[in-house]
């Protein structure tokens, strides 16, 4: 399995976005040195297709997979391919706060932690729809990790999408979100634009 192992805060800077987004509290003091410098048009939607990749911890297959589908879907692409992106298990999870960050969602699905539905998926790209029940297996409630996570993220605002009860560790897909329902700082028209060229 391919995964990116590039500095965060690092990437982040590049990127321009703040940590905060990935469920990170650090912040870099460094500047970039480039900051000066006027992007073409391509390098813009290059940078905000780099964003929704990197919060999204998606790779360039499956990111332009998402893409396609979202491209067969009604209604607008752009609008499309964020929601696809917010209803992975992986970050359904982290948005309940049932994890302090994605990457941290992403282990908890692979090592078998979850229940969609009462059924254990480990599939961290799985897909949710409105009204699946998501919970941490009965097993693992008990565990300390839980109960640091819970400490950390008891104090993150949930979706009005989502329905979390972190005393429990279990929570309910309300309905699917809309653009508006995202807090991502994507500028997702500029990622259409860079795949429709």
């Amino acid at each position: 399995m391919a995964v990116n192992r590039v500095p965060v805060l690092k990437r982040c800077r590049s990127l321009g976005m703040d940590p905060v987004y990935l469920g990170i509290d650090k912040k870099s003091t460094r500047q970039l040195k480039r900051a000066n410098r006027k992007m073409s048009e391509y390098g813009l939607q290059l940078r905000e297709k780099q964003k929704a990749k990197f919060i999204y911890g998606v790779l360039e297959k499956p990111f332009v997979n998402y893409y396609k589908k979202a491209d067969r879907m009604e209604g607008q692409t752009g609008e499309n391919l964020m929601i696809l992106l917010e209803l992975r298990l992986d970050n359904v999870l982290f948005r309940m706060g049932m994890a302090r960050t994605r990457k941290e969602a992403r282990q908890i699905v692979d090592h078998k932690h979850v229940l969609v539905n009462g059924k254990q998926v480990n599939i961290p790209s799985y897909l949710v729809s409105a009204g699946d029940t998501i919970e941490i297996k009965e097993g693992k409630k008990s565990s300390q990790r839980y109960k640091d996570i819970v400490e950390v993220t008891g104090g993150r605002l949930t979706p009005e999408w989502i329905e979390a009860d972190l005393e429990a560790l279990k929570g309910v897909v309300k309905e699917r979100p809309t653009r508006e329902m995202i807090d991502v700082p994507v500028d997702e028209v500029q990622i259409v634009e860079l795949y429709s060229k």
